[in-house]
């Protein structure tokens, strides 16, 4: 079989079932009054910034409603036990592919469990629109979203073995591409021809968000290291060999977690019964410059905690010392991690401010041409989408380039 048959089978796999995961989002569950929930949380800031993951499931609370969400946070708090639990850390590091498959497995288990813990917070939540809200109805809403989760993740993995691109960050791909119909059309008024005219004008802009994204998220820092072989073959350094270190060291992580803490107040602020509590809240949330500030600093925060756990300076100079490789001009074990160190924290506050500026983008163009469906589509949406078709594009590249390299040897 030909390169171009495997790679169109393999894409009509992934298509294939990006179109039923986004077909159960609107598979209702039954016994819920769907008009009046959906038209009861419209305005919710939390409901809103999970619905980019989701694709609007838990606006509709569909059978797929919970989608990849539980998956995709049983991955984070394994990530973040990995690096706290020996065990855990040995499992990755030292048992190579079956310890690899057996934290796989420990993270479906953790998604299972994060499901249904979702499911139940969802049950109390629908309960002013449910018609009989009894334990029956708990159950079923339970098993029905728990296994639609299930299902979805099951989907995800397919993608990623058999189908092209990873599959969990493929459905929050198409579920983003999805809603941005729905905020044009909600956010433009029709027959207004000066609010169109004006998102004329910002398509310009918003391709040069995208190309800097694009640069900035390809961005590295290239770091010459030596071998004392090769200065004994060639006696120069090889500029070939270097270690990349990212621009955008955490990727899209700092600011989901900025923005759904962001998020997070203006949900409280519905169940918190103190007064001056709730004042406060409010000033946080609607005095714009408090607003930017805390946003800035949680974007920061996030960027820094997440660079220490996708990157670890101390392991990477201990395993160029093991390979008997350095840095020029510093020495290898100590000096090595702190000149890491700090070429990482440098790259990091550049990174975090970018994400900062570009997060900041869609709610002045907001201001200026009252066009909300910009700052729906924000910084976290537009950072997943880059990221995710510069990855799919490299894994269909790689896969060409691979196929015709073994056609070749055979």
């Amino acid at each position: 079989m030909s390169i171009n048959k495997i790679l169109f089978k393999k894409i009509i796999l992934t298509l294939l079932l990006l179109v039923i995961a986004r077909m159960g989002i609107f598979i209702p569950i039954p016994g819920i009054d769907h008009d009046a929930f959906y038209n009861g949380v419209g305005k919710n800031a939390l409901i809103n910034f999970l619905n980019i993951f989701s694709g609007g499931g838990f606006s509709t609370i569909g059978v797929f409603a919970l989608g990849i969400v539980p998956y995709i946070n049983s991955s984070l708090i394994i990530q973040l036990l990995t690096k706290t639990i020996p065990s855990l850390e040995n499992l990755q590091k030292e048992e190579g592919e079956k310890g690899r498959q057996k934290i796989n497995q420990i993270t479906r288990y953790l998604a299972l469990i994060w499901a249904i813990i979702q499911s139940i917070g969802i049950c109390i939540w629908i309960k002013p629109y449910v018609f009989y809200w009894n334990f029956n109805f708990i159950i079923e809403v339970i098993i029905s979203l728990s296994t639609g989760s299930m299902i979805v993740m099951w989907f995800s993995e397919i993608i990623t073995e058999k189908g092209i691109g990873n599959g969990a960050s493929l459905l929050i791909f198409q579920n983003i591409i999805s809603g941005i119909p729905q905020n044009l059309k909600s956010s433009i008024p029709n027959n207004n021809t000066i609010v169109f005219n004006q998102g004329l004008m910002l398509i310009p802009l918003f391709i040069s968000m995208l190309v800097i994204t694009i640069l900035v998220q390809e961005g590295i820092r290239k770091i010459n290291i030596v071998s004392a072989r090769q200065l004994i073959k060639q006696n120069e350094i090889d500029p070939q060999s270097y270690l990349p270190l990212k621009l955008n060291q955490g990727g899209v992580m700092p600011i989901v977690f900025a923005s759904a803490s962001m998020a997070l107040p203006s949900y409280l602020q519905s169940l918190i019964p103190n007064p001056q509590l709730k004042e406060l809240i409010n000033l946080c949330i609607n005095n714009s410059i408090i607003y930017i500030m805390l946003y800035g600093i949680l974007i920061m925060f996030f960027s820094y905690f997440y660079s220490s756990l996708v990157l670890n300076t101390e392991d990477l100079s201990s395993n160029l010392k093991k390979m008997g490789a350095s840095i020029p001009n510093i020495r290898p074990g100590d000096d090595t991690n702190q000149y890491l160190n700090k070429v990482l924290k440098r790259l990091t506050f550049l990174g975090a401010l970018f994400l900062f500026s570009v997060a900041l983008v869609p709610s002045v163009i907001a201001q200026i041409t009252n066009i909300n469906s910009f700052k729906g589509f924000g910084a976290t949406s537009l950072l997943i989408l880059v990221g995710v078709a510069i990855d799919t594009a490299k894994q269909i590249q790689t896969y060409i380039i691979s196929e015709k390299y073994e056609s070749l040897m055979k």
